[in-house]
């Protein structure tokens, strides 16, 4: 009790009426209270110290501290028994003023009968939570004697077995002790063996040292590179804030697009001198890492060598015992000879001087054999710190290989920034040529096939590497002079179709924002034109740019679904051949092309070319199929294809013997704006220009040679009629103009593939697509117009 007592909380000192000569130990407190808020602990506990004193006060001034104020009644010792002894003062005959003191000790009473039960339940509380206690950790206390015998038990017995160890330890301490003696001639083996391991010991030494040098020099040059890196980040920064004026300052784009060509040039020279630094400096790494290699592999080497050691002592000590067993042979033979011929004691002295100095050299010999025992020892003290430079090696090499992976992280943002900017630069690039109204030109060049270049052994086609025609620029050489060309992109033999097809996504897109589009492929035959456009449909990598831009259109039109975008699609696809129009999607059209047909290819049918004043083609008669996914767009790929005209020549196994035509009409209306746009995308692949030398037609080939060759002169005049801004545009010469006369001389987007082959036999051919495909480029069209209206549109086909 008295300890319970120290642990409470002191007394209040608005307590007035306990007397200071009370003693603290004596003091109780119950913990009636405890329920209560803080405002009436704040109020003060009122305990009863002086009975006596308190005879005047009301029954109902006592009563309030149970109620509202006594929060906590505290009592001590002198109080309960001043409580029990109290005696009644007053009048005799004043039965009130007794009544009222007996109810005021009533009430002192109960309060005091509280206060001792709640000090019982708390004592009989702690009595149950200390018996707990006390079984839980005399529970602890058997788990843990337990455990304790079972160590002791495991103890004695790890005991008796180190005990017997050191038995059978000290036994084989003896054996070799005794078998040290007969180590005489294998001690100069074992010396040779400990110099060869010094020598060894040393060269790793050496080797360890320089690769030391090594990897200064390599943190050296790791020093620079990171100084090349961060000048060429600054740089990076430098030019990102130069695109960034870029961009506001669109009216001087021109000149600002060429020094950002030559910034954009001298940052990927510096890339490629970073890259040939950070290339050296991982061949540096590599030999590092070689020479720690090395540096292991010695110690390999040395491990096997004391392993040798190791085993030549066995061997030795092999020897030494058989030794021991003629020695035993030979004294069996003294005592034979001592016995049956009975020799003279000077031999037996003679063999016991040499018995005695074969001890000594026996003796010396241990003393050697604990020498090298001590050199062994050393030599592994040095293979244990040779371990741990090479451990020290290995984390330092670790590190500089962390620090590379940084570098090339960094490497990558930087050319991650390029790219960007490279993106950039072909947006404001494409923004240019539309403001300016030039028909963009793409040059692709293909690969050499087995048949190509016979016999030849240079090479016509090459790709100029200067800062303005990387990625644009084309050199064909013939008879030792060189001819360059500039274009939008040129693709070299190793472009793949996607990588194609990325370059032109974005006019693709215009159609569907309401621009005309035309995309066309001219070169001559076996240049890959149809390739381009149509690509392989049995191998998907390799599908063209007709199948790709359709995937493209759809894609994007499901999700403007969710802006309130409903797009209508229609498809056509026509062939010129021998100047006459052909419905490739007809249901009327026989398996075999008879050329005695009416003019327009189909009896009963007039093909008839018109333009209305808005700029748009129609074509009288012509099959129009609306179409709703990109699967039926292919099937009625493959059944033009099957219906186009094709024939075998000298220069190509399946030559396309006619021009084909395909239109994509899209028709887009948003419910929420009530806004209607008309795109119109014209994909045309060309037939291709030809020699009548090399091809070898005659006969129906011979005629389909001479048409090509006629509108391809016609389209010829009307670029050089465009290009010279003549008044009068020979449209009408070609009914291939006629149906291009929008995309050539009108408000379109328009884009020409000129597709050259690499073979020098076709060098000619290329020179002059070359030229032509200049003469395009520098032809001013137009600027292109969106066609955006607020009325229904009209339900028919158009080719821009």
């Amino acid at each position: 009790m008295a300890s319970r007592n120290q642990n409470r909380a002191p007394r209040s000192p608005a307590k007035k009426d306990i007397p200071d000569d009370v003693p603290f130990d004596k003091r109780r407190k119950i913990a009636a209270g405890r329920m209560l808020g803080p405002t009436a602990g704040a109020r003060g506990r009122q305990p009863f110290v002086d009975v006596n004193n308190r005879q005047g006060v009301s029954a109902n001034d006592a009563c309030s501290t149970e109620d509202s104020e006594c929060g906590t009644v505290e009592f001590t010792k002198e109080e309960v028994d001043a409580l029990l002894s109290e005696k009644f003062k007053g009048k005799k005959f004043d039965t009130k003023g007794k009544i009222d003191q007996l109810t005021d000790h009533n009430k002192r009473l109960k309060l005091c009968i509280k206060w001792f039960q709640q000090v019982e339940e708390s004592h009989l509380l702690e009595e149950e939570r200390l018996r707990t206690s006390l079984e839980s950790a005399e529970k602890k206390c058997s788990a843990i004697e337990l455990e304790m015998k079972e160590r002791e038990d495991e103890l004695s017995s790890t005991v008796s077995e180190l005990r017997n160890n050191v038995s059978s330890l000290e036994d084989k301490f003896a054996k070799e002790e005794s078998d040290k003696l007969d180590a005489i001639e294998c001690h100069k083996r074992e010396k040779d063996a400990r110099l060869a391991a010094e020598n060894l010991q040393a060269s790793l030494s050496s080797n360890l040292e320089k690769a030391l040098q090594e990897k200064l020099a390599a943190e050296k040059r790791l020093a620079s590179n990171e100084d090349l890196y961060k000048r060429a980040q600054e740089y990076n920064i430098s030019l990102q804030q130069y695109n960034s004026k870029l961009q506001a300052d669109l009216d001087s784009t021109s000149e600002s697009l060429k020094r950002v060509g030559m910034e954009k040039m001298t940052v990927v020279e510096n890339l490629s001198t970073f890259r040939g630094h950070n290339k050296t400096l991982q061949d540096q790494l590599k030999s590092l890492k070689a020479s720690l290699e090395e540096a292991v592999k010695q110690k390999d080497t040395l491990t096997n060598d004391i392993k040798c050691l190791r085993e030549e002592l066995q061997q030795v000590r092999n020897d030494r015992e058989r030794l021991t067993s003629q020695v035993h042979a030979l004294n069996a033979e003294v005592e034979k000879h001592r016995e049956f011929s009975g020799k003279s004691c000077i031999e037996l002295d003679s063999l016991i001087v040499k018995t005695n100095a074969l001890e000594e050299t026996c003796s010396s010999q241990r003393e050697q054999i604990r020498v090298l025992d001590h050199q062994l020892t050393a030599a592994n003290e040095k293979l244990k710190m040779a371990d741990l430079s090479a451990f020290q090696t290995r984390s330092e090499y670790e590190e500089q290989k962390r620090y590379t992976s940084d570098l090339q992280s960094r490497l990558a943002d930087a050319e991650l920034q390029i790219t960007e900017g490279e993106k950039l630069r072909k947006k404001l690039h494409n923004t240019i040529l539309e403001l300016k109204g030039n028909i963009r030109v793409f040059c692709r060049v293909r690969p050499m096939l087995p048949d190509d270049g016979v016999g030849a052994e240079t090479t016509v086609v090459s790709y100029p590497t200067s800062t303005e025609a990387l990625g644009r620029g084309i050199d064909l050489s013939q008879s030792g002079q060189k001819y360059p060309f500039t274009f939008d992109k040129v693709f070299n033999h190793e472009t793949s179709q996607q990588d194609v097809f990325v370059e032109i996504s974005q006019l693709v897109q215009s159609a569907l924002d309401g621009y005309k589009v035309c995309i066309f492929a001219y070169g001559q035959t076996g240049s890959g034109k149809t390739y381009t456009m149509m690509g392989r449909p049995e191998a998907p990598e390799q599908k063209g740019l007709i199948p790709r831009s359709l995937e493209q259109i759809f894609q994007a039109s499901q999700s403007l679904q969710s802006q309130g975008w409903k797009y209508k699609m229609q498809v056509s696809m026509l062939e010129i051949y021998n100047e006459t129009i052909r419905d490739l999607l007809s249901t009327h059209r026989s398996s075999s092309f008879d050329v005695t047909r009416t003019e327009n290819g189909v009896l009963g049918k007039q093909y008839t070319i018109k333009h209305d004043a808005n700029g748009n083609t129609h074509v009288s008669d012509l099959t129009i199929i609306d179409v709703c996914s990109i699967r039926e767009i292919s099937s009625l790929l493959q059944q033009a294809a099957h219906s186009r005209s094709v024939g075998r020549t000298q220069m190509n196994e399946q030559s396309s013997r006619s021009h084909f035509v395909f239109t994509l009409r899209i028709s887009g209306v948003n419910e929420s704006t009530e806004q209607q746009v008309q795109g119109v995308l014209n994909l045309i692949d060309l037939a291709g220009s030809e020699r009548l030398s090399r091809s070898g037609a005659t006969g129906d080939r011979l005629k389909e040679t001479q048409a090509i060759n006629k509108s391809l002169s016609c389209l010829s005049d009307v670029i050089f009629a465009l290009a010279k801004k003549e008044d009068h545009v020979p449209f009408r010469n070609s009914k291939l103009t006629y149906l291009l006369q929008p995309c050539l001389g009108g408000d379109s987007k328009t884009l020409m593939f000129v597709n050259i082959s690499p073979d020098p036999s076709s060098v000619n051919e290329s020179l002059c697509s070359l030229r032509f495909a200049a003469r395009v480029n520098a032809c001013e069209i137009g600027i292109p117009r969106r066609q955006t209206t607020m009325r229904p549109v009209d339900s028919r086909l158009s080719y821009g």
